[in-house]
C-alpha cells in the first residue's frame, strides 16, 4: 500500500519566541545560581540532566538540544553528571517553569559502564579526565527518579540513545531478561525518541502555552502512557499484530472466464439460465495511516515467549520510515489494571535549512569552564576524551539507510539521511580555524555515522515516503537510490582551500560498497584525505554471518580494496586499509570464524582491533541473539518456515571466536589448538606458513601489547618461570578501556609497553 502524503511539518524557525528571548544567547548555558544571576535570569524553564560533562559542542546532545531550545527563546539550564545519591544537586537550579529534559548522555549507560564481557570499564570518555563511576546504571531511571523527588509537580520529559533504544519491551544483555519500557519504569510524563529537536520545541512552546503534558499525545517521534479506556483515543482504527505473522485477508478468486460488468446482473433469458453473479474488482481500502495504530504483543508475552520478542520486533523496524509508519501501541499490566504504551510515528526529518539552523547556534565549541584544569584550559588532568576526539572535526550530516543488525544508528537517527548545506559546513571550518584553541589546520574528520552518504538518498520522494525495506544498501544497492559523490567531491575540493586549513582527515566510518560506485570520489579521498590509515568495516568474510549483518560480501571490499591501492600508488604514498571485525555475531559458526582467520592470514592482517558482539537494545541482532530467530526472513511458530540463528553464547564459545581474531597472540594458541583438533582441522596447526598457529607453545605472561596503549594489559611480576594457562585469553575490544585483569601496576607507570611512561 503506497504511503498517504504527511503534511510538512512547522519549521524550527516558524515559532514565535517565548518572551525570555530578551534575554540573548548565553556563553554556555548556566550550570550554577551564579551564572544564573550573571544572565539576569531569576530562574530556568527548562533544566536539562544528562549523564556526560556538558562540553557545549552540536556533537554532545545537551548541548544541541539546549541550544535549539535557547534560540526559541528559552532559559535553559544544564546539571551535568550530578551525585545522584541524594536530590540536593537535582535542586541546585532551582525549579523549572516547564519541564525537566533528562538524558542519559551520548551513550546508553549501560554499554558506556560494561564491556561486551560484561566487565565494568575503567573509565568513561565524556568525563572530566576520563573518570569512571561518574553516572549510575540505568542514568534515565535515576535521573528522573531525583527530579520528582526534588519537584514532584513537574513534568518530566526523558530522552537520548538510552531513551530512544529503550523505548518499548526490549532485551536486555546485563539482566538476560526482556525488560519493560524504559517510560514504564522511568515513570516520567513523556519520552521522546530519535533526533529531538523537532519533537522537543513543540513540546516547549506546548507547555508555555499551558497546555497540560498529559494533552501532548499527538507529537510525533514520542511515547506516551494511556488507560485503555481513555477517551482521547477513540476515533483510531487499531490492527492486530498480536500474534506471529500470517496471511492477511484473501479475497475469493474471480473466475477469468466470467464476464465483468458494471451494468445490473444479465437477466435470465428465454433458455432459463441464471442471472450470472457480478464481482466488483478493486483494492481493499484501508484506514488512513495517520489514524492507524498497530497492536503489539503485550510486554507480559513478549518477556516469556522469544517468538513473540523477535515478531514485535520486526513489527517495530517495518513501522520506523516517516512517511508511512503508523502509531504503535503495547499493553502493561500493572496489578490486573491495564495500561498502553503509545508510540507514535518517527519524526520527520530535518530539512537542510533547519540542519543548518541547529549546527550555526552560537555554540561556544569547548567544554564548560568549570572542568578547567589549573592552568584554566581544559588539555590537564581534567580533560574529556570524548571532546578531544571531536574537536577538530565537523558533522555534515545524520542518519543511516546501510541497516546493518548490530547496529543502532537507524533506529534512533533514522535511515533518511539529513545533510547540511555546503555553506554552513564552510562556516563552521572557519569558525573552528579562528576559535578553538589548539587548531593547527589539521581538520580531523568531516562526517557522521557514515562518511559518504552525504546527501545520497532516494530518486523519489514518493518512492522513498512508501518504501519499507530495511536497509538501501542489502543485499544489493537499490535501483532507486542516488549514489552520486559529486556533492561530498565538491565539498572536499572547497573545505582543503580554505586558508589556515592544512589537511582535512576522514575519521568516520566509510561506506565502501557506496565508494566504489564513484571511482572519482575514491581517488579525491585517497589522494588527499587519508592520513596513512583509513579504517572500513567488513565485518567478516563468511556469507552466513553476514548475511545476518546485512553487510556486503567481501568481494566487494576486494574492490575498492584494489582501487584504493591504486588511487594510492597514482597519488605516491604509502597508505593502509584498516579492517574491522566482529567476533560472535549471531548466525557466526566456529568454522566461520576459522575461515575468518585463514583469511586474515593469508592476507597479512594481524587485527588489533577486535570487537565481540554487543546486543545492544532493540537492534535486530540483539532480537536474533534473544529469540534465536531471524526476524529479516519473518517469523513462525512452524519450524519449516522462518530461519533459525546458530548463537554464540557463554563465556568459552565467545572467547574463542575473539581468539580466532587474534590468531597471532601466542595466549590463545592452546584455545584455538583444542578448537581446531575439535573441529577436525588439526592439519591447520603447525610450523608451516601455511599454517594457522604452530604446534609448540612459547612460555607467555598473560600480557597483551597493544598498538593502543589503552588497549594493553600488563604482566604480572614474575615469581618465577611462568606457564601460559590453557585457553587464557586477555585480549581487549576496539576502542574500548582495559578491562581489570589483576595486573599489577607499577607506580607511575601506564599501562603499555614495557618501559613506557
Amino acid at each position: 500500500m503506497s504511503a498517504l502524503p504527511i503534511a510538512a511539518p512547522k519549521a524550527l524557525t516558524a515559532y514565535r519566541p517565548f518572551w525570555a528571548k530578551r534575554f540573548g544567547p548565553a556563553p554556555f548555558l548556566p550550570m550554577s545560581r551564579q551564572e544564573m544571576e550573571q544572565l539576569g535570569w531569576d530562574s530556568c524553564d527548562i533544566i536539562i540532566v544528562t549523564g556526560d560533562a556538558y562540553v557545549d559542542h552540536p556533537s554532545f546532545g545537551m548541548a544541541v538540544i539546549g541550544r535549539t531550545l535557547e534560540a526559541q527563546g528559552f532559559r535553559v539550564g544544564v546539571i551535568a553528571q550530578p551525585d545522584w545519591n541524594s536530590v540536593d544537586a537535582f535542586k541546585a537550579l532551582g525549579k523549572p517553569n516547564l519541564f525537566f529534559g533528562v538524558a542519559a548522555g551520548n551513550m546508553d549507560s549501560m554499554i558506556n559502564r560494561y564491556t561486551a564481557d560484561r566487565k565494568i570499564r575503567s573509565d568513561d570518555a565524556y568525563t572530566p579526565g576520563g573518570e569512571g563511576g561518574k553516572r549510575p546504571d540505568r542514568a534515565t531511571l535515576v535521573y528522573t527518579q531525583r527530579c520528582q523527588e526534588a519537584f514532584k509537580d513537574v513534568p518530566v520529559v526523558i530522552g537520548g540513545i538510552e531513551a530512544s533504544l529503550r523505548r518499548i519491551a526490549h532485551y536486555d544483555y546485563w539482566q538476560d531478561k526482556v525488560r519493560r519500557s524504559i517510560l514504564v519504569d522511568a515513570k516520567a510524563d513523556l519520552l521522546v525518541y530519535g533526533n529531538a529537536e523537532r519533537a522537543i520545541v513543540e513540546i516547549a512552546h506546548r507547555l508555555a502555552r499551558r497546555e497540560p503534558i498529559e494533552a501532548l499525545t499527538d507529537v510525533r517521534g514520542t511515547a506516551f502512557m494511556r488507560r485503555t479506556d481513555d477517551p482521547t483515543a477513540e476515533g483510531w482504527f487499531e490492527l492486530d499484530s498480536t500474534e506471529v505473522d500470517r496471511p492477511g485477508r484473501i479475497d475469493e478468486l474471480i473466475s477469468p472466464y466470467q464476464i465483468i460488468d458494471d451494468n445490473k446482473a444479465c437477466a435470465s433469458g428465454d433458455d432459463g439460465a441464471k442471472p450470472i453473479t457480478l464481482h466488483k474488482t478493486g483494492r481493499i481500502t484501508m484506514p488512513p495511516r495517520d489514524h492507524t495504530v498497530v497492536r503489539l504483543p503485550a510486554y507480559e508475552q513478549v518477556r516469556s515467549d522469544p517468538v513473540l520478542y523477535a515478531h514485535a520486533n520486526r513489527v517495530l523496524h517495518l513501522e520506523t520510515n516517516p512517511g508511512n509508519a503508523r502509531a504503535l501501541v503495547q499493553r502493561y499490566d500493572f496489578n490486573g489494571i491495564a495500561r498502553d504504551l503509545w508510540i507514535n510515528p518517527p519524526p520527520i526529518p530535518l530539512t537542510t535549512p533547519e540542519m543548518d539552523h541547529v549546527f550555526d547556534l552560537p555554540y561556544a565549541r569547548s567544554p564548560h569552564p568549570s572542568y578547567a584544569d589549573e592552568a584554566g584550559g581544559h588539555d590537564g588532568a581534567t580533560k574529556i576524551p570524548a571532546w578531544e576526539m571531536i574537536r577538530f572535526s565537523v558533522n555534515i550530516m545524520r542518519g543511516c539507510f546501510g541497516g546493518c543488525t548490530f547496529c543502532s544508528i537507524t533506529e534512533h537517527e533514522g535511515r533518511i539521511i539529513q545533510s547540511r548545506s555546503e555553506d554552513s559546513v564552510i562556516r563552521e571550518i572557519e569558525e573552528m580555524r579562528d576559535k578553538v584553541k589548539g587548531f593547527t589546520g589539521i581538520v580531523s574528520d568531516l562526517g557522521g555515522p557514515t562518511a559518504n552518504m552525504y546527501r545520497i538518498g532516494c530518486k523519489s520522494p514518493e518512492i522513498e515516503a512508501a518504501c519499507r525495506k530495511p536497509s538501501c544498501v542489502y543485499p544489493g544497492i537499490c535501483p532507486n537510490l542516488n549514489t552520486s559523490h559529486d556533492p561530498l567531491i565538491k565539498m572536499y575540493r572547497r573545505a582543503r582551500a580554505l586558508p589556515g586549513v592544512k589537511k582535512i582527515l576522514i575519521g568516520s566510518g566509510l561506506r565502501y560498497d557506496l565508494a566504489v560506485q564513484s571511482p572519482e570520489y575514491v581517488k579525491e579521498l585517497v589522494t588527499h584525505h587519508v592520513g596513512g590509515y583509513l579504517k572500513i568495516a567488513p565485518e567478516h568474510t563468511e556469507q552466513g554471518p553476514l548475511s545476518k549483518m546485512m553487510k556486503p560480501g567481501i568481494g566487494t571490499y576486494d574492490r575498492f580494496k584494489q582501487m584504493f591501492e591504486a588511487a594510492s600508488a597514482a597519488a605516491g604514498k604509502k597508505q593502509y586499509l584498516i579492517p574491522y571485525f566482529i567476533a560472535a555475531h549471531p548466525g557466526t559458526s566456529d568454522e566461520d570464524m576459522m575461515n575468518l582467520a585463514v583469511w586474515l592470514k593469508r592476507n597479512g592482517f594481524r587485527a588489533d582491533q577486535v570487537q565481540t558482539f554487543y546486543p545492544s537494545p532493540m537492534a535486530t541482532a540483539t532480537a536474533m541473539y534473544h529469540s534465536g530467530m531471524n526476524p529479516l526472513k519473518g517469523i513462525s511458530r512452524d519450524e519449516s518456515r522462518g530461519e533459525k540463528v546458530d548463537i554464540v553464547r557463554g563465556e568459552r564459545r565467545r572467547r574463542l571466536h575473539k581468539a580466532f581474531l587474534r590468531y597471532h597472540d601466542a595466549n590463545n594458541w592452546p584455545l584455538l589448538r583444542e578448537a581446531l583438533k575439535a573441529m577436525g582441522r588439526a592439519d591447520l596447526i603447525g610450523n608451516g606458513k601455511h599454517h594457522l598457529i604452530p604446534s609448540y607453545q612459547p612460555i607467555t605472561d598473560g600480557s597483551y601489547d597493544s598498538a593502543r596503549r589503552k588497549n594493553s594489559t600488563v604482566a604480572k611480576p614474575a615469581t618465577g618461570q611462568q606457564k601460559a594457562r590453557k585457553g587464557q585469553l586477555l585480549t581487549q575490544h576496539t576502542g574500548l578501556p582495559p578491562r581489570a585483569t589483576g595486573a599489577a601496576r607499577a607506580s607511575g607507570v601506564r599501562p603499555g609497553k614495557p618501559g613506557k611512561r
